[in-house]
């Protein structure tokens, strides 16, 4: 290969590896072969060894991930962002099983997660909270954390912000969340939180931070107060109580 690649020490411990913008593209399995021998040389000498390869460069991202280097996320920059791949000597090795899994985890796509719940009153009416962060009203919930489950979070979120214990029941609904308002895309899983008497607001306790009230609305009320999409959500979540999950996107 005419462009072999160059590493050089950054800081303590820490070489940066790089190669020719472009040559990628001419010959991807030459340039692979090559920076992967680049990496495990430089791992002798160095704990670790990373790479910064533009954004809309796909081909040296690909050569990044298969030379074994893993994903760790996108640094922005005034002349263009920037993804960074690292490999560190405590790394499990890419031909074993875990250090593969590893590898395609740091790359592959990851989407938002959030878990709502629907808790209604003997009128049929629904609880929505009125939101500090937010003009709109929304269901009490929020987003799952990593290696949470879904249907614990939900219930995590309504102790939280309303001091009510209420296990989360079957779910209700799948919602896709298109990106919106800076917003990348998400899931919404809306859990049923069961039927119990209107004076459960009595017991409320709100995290001040981000509740300023919580109500039993009406139909109308429901889509008076709540942003378009999350009325739709709210529609269709009543729709399938006691039906089996139904998926939607934003509502539809």
């Amino acid at each position: 290969m005419s462009h072999e690649p160059r590493t050089e020490t950054v800081a303590d411990g820490v070489a940066r590896v790089a190669w020719t913008p472009g040559h990628a593209s001419e010959d991807w399995s030459a340039t692979v072969d090559a920076v992967r021998r680049e990496v495990e040389a430089a791992l002798q000498a160095h704990g670790r060894v990373e790479t910064h390869v533009p954004a809309d460069d796909e081909a040296a991202q690909r050569v990044a991930t298969w030379s074994g280097m893993r994903r760790e996320g996108v640094m922005r920059g005034v002349d263009g962002d920037r993804v960074v791949f690292a490999r560190l000597s405590s790394d499990v090795a890419v031909d074993q099983p875990g250090g593969f899994r590893a590898l395609l985890n740091s790359f592959l796509p990851r989407k938002r997660v959030i878990s709502q719940m629907l808790l209604c009153d003997r009128d049929g009416r629904v609880l929505v909270c009125q939101l500090t962060y937010k003009q709109d009203w929304d269901l009490p919930g929020g987003v799952v954390e990593v290696d949470e489950s879904p249907q614990l979070a939900v219930s995590r979120e309504v102790e939280e912000e309303l001091g009510l214990t209420i296990p989360a029941g079957p779910l209700v609904l799948t919602d896709w969340l298109p990106p919106w308002g800076g917003w990348d895309d998400a899931v919404c899983l809306v859990f049923d939180g069961g039927v119990h008497d209107a004076a459960i607001t009595g017991r409320i306790v709100k995290q001040a931070r981000e509740i300023r009230s919580a109500e039993f609305l009406t139909h109308t009320q429901v889509h008076e107060r709540c942003a378009d999409f999350t009325a739709r959500r709210i529609d269709a979540a009543l729709a399938n109580l006691g039906g089996g999950p139904a998926y939607t996107e934003s509502g539809r």
